[in-house]
């Protein structure tokens, strides 16, 4: 392996919860059922970084699913992910245990306000050493909005308007602090140097932020940036402020034209491509031989998963109730055009499924299942054999693994894919720095001193 040899990221994608993103993990007879205790997220961290993972990241929503039939009832029955652990709490608990990973969480630009986010973070980061991300999200959907008092939500290009208006103030205030500010000077007696600690006062149509922020400036200066637009604005959103774009792209072509539009977009914006990686998710079923690896994936896609709760979570997140519709009715036009977000899952698994017509069913499917993005099946060399294609092919820059079960997926990957990745070069053997911007390459950004006037 040259030194200079390009090599893989690769993200754990977490619930703090009862579930991973795959619905049915919790009936798998091998998944483990601490996930109310802090050993639970502590032994999955620890498996992780004994796999040299850039980050782990934790998925979140805001809400327990309550719109299909209007009701909680089928989420809570089901164990379609009732359960949502503060992940502040959580990444806490894994930073005591563990000294290089990445440690990742959702925070709704909706819901919260710029300066808790910002003091969230830059806490968190501090604590863990450099090692915090911020997965940022937008948020339209009612069961999260009636748990915060909302009755409207703003329409999707407003959403990110407001968005990078909260970028612009959250970034402004981890910069109100210089790096140099604190002096600590007992005989003086000088904490710090109110010349460099700087009030914010931003003003925008939908944010007001006086500050300093009442966090020093952290190790990584801000947090890396995680962001999952796949619409066009989106993508713009991801262009400007991502560090780590986070796909779910079902197959190589999709990802490559995906891949390809979004470093364009990058690159206009007068940013180096190179530094901004883009992630599809991924499910790995790992065998002990190809025959093996099927039986597995089997119990997986036909066996543990109801199909009423895959519809609570398809009504959760495309914000409508598919209660009326039976399972085998097929995905309208005109249903198409009544469901905010739903074209483009339907364009992307009749690519997967083929034909013109998709079911409410597979639709369910595609989302609660493993159908959402590329499924690697087979043994260890196999599974390494197809990252190397879409890593090589101009499809990514790595991948976010999704669990099947837990930890024995992640122990799976650690032990017997991640080795036969390293032994091609593809990716680290161990870790060369110590905060997550070391792991992806990315510099340390300077403090910006335009957004801010003098204490």
């Amino acid at each position: 392996m040259s030194n200079d040899q390009r090599q893989m990221s690769l993200v754990g994608f977490m619930q703090a919860g009862s579930t991973t993103v795959y619905a049915g993990s919790w009936r798998h007879p091998a998944t483990e059922q601490g996930f109310l205790t802090s050993e639970f997220y502590q032994k999955l961290g620890r498996t992780l970084e004994e796999g040299c993972f850039d980050l782990m990241f934790f998925d979140d929503r805001l809400a327990m699913p309550g719109i299909y039939g209007g009701s909680v009832a089928d989420a809570v029955r089901l164990g379609a992910r009732p359960v949502k652990l503060d992940l502040s709490v959580v990444l806490g608990v894994v930073a005591g245990v563990t000294r290089h990973i990445g440690l990742g969480a959702t925070y709704s630009t909706t819901y919260y306000s710029p300066f808790h986010v910002a003091r969230t973070f830059a806490t968190l980061d501090h604590l863990s050493g450099g090692r915090a991300a911020w997965n940022v999200v937008t948020s339209v959907n009612d069961s999260e909005a009636q748990n915060y008092g909302f009755r409207e939500h703003l329409g999707h290009d407003e959403r990110y308007d407001r968005a990078d208006e909260f970028m612009e103030a959250t970034t402004g205030l981890w910069d109100t602090w210089e790096d140099d500010a604190l002096v600590l000077d007992r005989e003086t007696p000088i904490f710090a140097d109110p010349a460099k600690v700087h009030e914010l006062r931003y003003e925008g149509k939908w944010f007001t932020v006086r500050g300093p922020l009442t966090v020093p400036r952290s190790p990584q200066g801000r947090p890396v940036i995680l962001q999952a637009g796949s619409s066009g604005r989106g993508r713009d959103f991801a262009a400007r402020w991502a560090e780590l774009i986070f796909t779910g792209d079902p197959g190589l072509e999709v990802a490559r034209s995906h891949y390809r539009d979004q470093k364009e977009r990058v690159g206009e914006l007068g940013r180096d491509p190179a530094t901004v990686k883009m992630l599809p998710m991924a499910y790995t079923v790992v065998g002990e031989s190809p025959g093996h690896a099927q039986e597995r994936e089997r119990l997986f896609l036909d066996e543990l998963v109801d199909p009423v709760a895959s519809l609570t979570l398809l009504s959760e997140l495309m914000n409508h109730d598919f209660s009326g519709l039976a399972l085998d009715a097929p995905i309208t036009d005109e249903l198409i055009e009544s469901v905010s977000g739903i074209r483009g899952l339907v364009q992307n698994l009749r690519r997967h499924i083929g034909g013109d017509t998709v079911t409410l069913a597979d639709l369910a499917g595609h989302r609660a299942t493993l159908l959402q993005g590329p499924r690697f099946v087979g043994t260890a060399t196999m599974i390494a054999d197809q990252m190397e294609e879409w890593f090589d092919g101009g499809a990514c820059d790595g991948f976010v693994i999704a669990a099947t079960h837990v930890p024995g997926a992640y122990e799976d990957m650690v032990r017997l894919v991640v080795p036969e990745l390293q032994r091609r070069g593809l990716f680290r053997s161990s870790y060369s720095g110590s905060t997550l911007r070391d792991h992806l390459g990315l510099t340390r950004p300077a403090a910006a001193a335009t957004s801010r006037t003098g204490a």
